[in-house]
């Protein structure tokens, strides 16, 4: 029977970095692949530097994602502050550039989702690696490094909570996992009428898909922030009043 490892994601404020052209940064509705697997290389402390850990963390994890609450979308209007770009000088710091004698504005819209809540399901595929899904649970109990939902102003609002189930499919494990804040969220979750759920792969799934989206957010290299292509299937649910 597999094993699922399941965690809530809550925050304010979150982004899930979609496809960026220019001074526009949007945010997809639901979690990306790419977030999640950095947040866990976050709590297990792996570095951005060690590109062979981090690929093989997200190759060994099959993700799945249901969205409780899609959120708003919040647009951030954005003005800084930036050095002009001149050959051979290359600033390190923050106070760096701010230190340049002539410095220029630069503007930008951000788009984030507000109060959104999903629930994350991973399943190792094949091994794990050095990484157990009980190994992962406990890093997310007690991470490394601060966590954040995609962007470092975007931290969560509730502890993860991850727990491991052993169920036969997906949905049997979303439809049985319960989170010890769920009186807290009552009030958004209440407010939902359908449930969307989004998965990889075709085993032990339990869900009709309804269509397949294309995404680009398998990390590739985080250093160089480089993302393929994945396949995600998806299935809108009605809520149940049990919920």
């Amino acid at each position: 029977m597999p094993e699922y490892l399941l965690f809530r994601l809550y925050g304010p404020l979150a982004a899930w970095g979609d496809i960026a052209v220019g001074e526009y940064r949007p945010s997809f509705a639901h979690v990306s692949k790419s977030a999640v697997m950095g947040m866990i290389a976050a709590a297990l402390g792996l570095r951005r530097e060690d590109e062979a850990a981090q690929r093989s963390l997200a190759e060994r994890w099959s993700f799945a994602v249901k969205v409780d609450a899609m959120g708003l979308l919040l647009r951030d209007y954005h003005t800084a502050q930036v050095p002009p770009a001149r050959k051979g000088i290359r600033h390190a710091t923050r106070r760096s550039e701010l230190s340049y004698p002539v410095l220029s504005t630069i503007l930008s819209s951000r788009d984030y989702r507000s109060d959104a809540v999903y629930t994350v399901a991973l399943r190792a595929t094949g091994e794990a690696g050095p990484y157990s899904p009980r190994g992962v649970a406990e890093a997310l109990r007690k991470p490394a490094f601060t966590l954040y939902l995609g962007r470092k102003s975007c931290p969560p609002a509730l502890p993860l909570q991850p727990q491991l189930l052993k169920c036969q499919t997906l949905r049997d494990a979303f439809e049985s996992v319960r989170f010890p804040d769920e009186s807290f969220l009552a009030p958004i979750l209440q407010s939902v009428e359908q449930s969307l759920v989004y998965w990889e792969g075709t085993e032990h799934i339990g869900y009709d898909p309804q269509h397949v989206i294309t995404r680009r957010d398998d990390p590739v290299s985080c250093k160089r922030r480089q993302f393929g292509e994945r396949s995600e299937l998806y299935a809108g649910l009605a809520r149940r009043k049990e919920e």
